[in-house]
């Protein structure tokens, strides 16, 4: 008789999935209750995200005024749920490589304090000085007039990358536990990853000048070294 096969990574994926199932609706339903919740406050945290703009909002359509409340109300409910959503790929993570659940709790602990980190590193130092570097292209004859769905969206995302690219040295360490990569070796190519996080700031950030791909390109890189030294660390254990 021939020896089981192992099962393949996204194979096991997959049932984790499925057994998470019932936890993926609640999350869902709990998305939507708080979006709905987060909805009424939605003008008040817009005029704070207005204060590094310094200047009034427009909008050009009937809707886009309504639709601005409710992409503020989805962002900031999704930085409600994030611990919720680390629970969950801990859960992934344990289902797949056999790793101790009691651990869970330092795993969303230091989740929680990468990604509101960079989010508080978005809001008080990358806007304000990225919205303000924007503007400075303002001439006598052009006058910014920004609409207030443009503005949404555009702190949105800034605020959402940043806090995902800031859990880089977590994701650095998961995956050299369970041996996907070895630290070892990405330490050699720091010049790939160079390359590598320089799209990915292309990519992530919402304008494509190089002062606000700065802004992302080099936290990034000073978090993957961090990541690096973590994963070193983690793989001896």
């Amino acid at each position: 008789m021939t020896a089981a096969q192992p099962e393949e990574p996204y194979k096991l994926a997959i049932k984790a999935l499925q057994r998470l199932r019932r936890k993926l609706i609640f999350g869902i339903l709990s998305l939507l209750l708080l979006t709905a919740s987060f909805y009424i406050i939605s003008p008040h945290i817009i005029s704070l995200l207005q204060r590094h703009l310094n200047q009034e909002l427009a909008f050009f359509g009937v809707f886009e005024p309504f639709l601005a409340l409710v992409k503020v109300a989805i962002v900031c409910s999704i930085l409600v749920l994030i611990p919720y959503v680390l629970w969950l790929v801990w859960l992934v993570f344990c289902e797949i490589f056999g790793f101790k659940r009691r651990t869970g709790f330092l795993f969303i602990l230091v989740g929680m304090l990468l990604f509101y980190g960079g989010v508080s590193f978005c809001y008080f130092i990358t806007l304000p000085y990225g919205v303000k570097f924007l503007l400075s292209f303002q001439k006598e004859n052009i006058v910014p007039t920004i609409s207030v769905g443009h503005f949404v969206n555009f702190c949105g995302m800034f605020l959402l990358a940043f806090g995902t690219i800031f859990e880089l040295p977590l994701i650095m360490v998961l995956l050299s536990k369970a041996g996907i990569i070895n630290p070892h070796r990405v330490g050699r190519f720091r010049r790939h990853a160079i390359l590598i996080i320089t799209i990915l700031a292309a990519v992530l950030t919402p304008t494509p000048d190089a002062f606000n791909m700065a802004l992302m390109a080099v936290p990034l890189y000073l978090l993957f070294e961090l990541g690096l030294i973590c994963s070193k660390l983690a793989v001896k254990k």
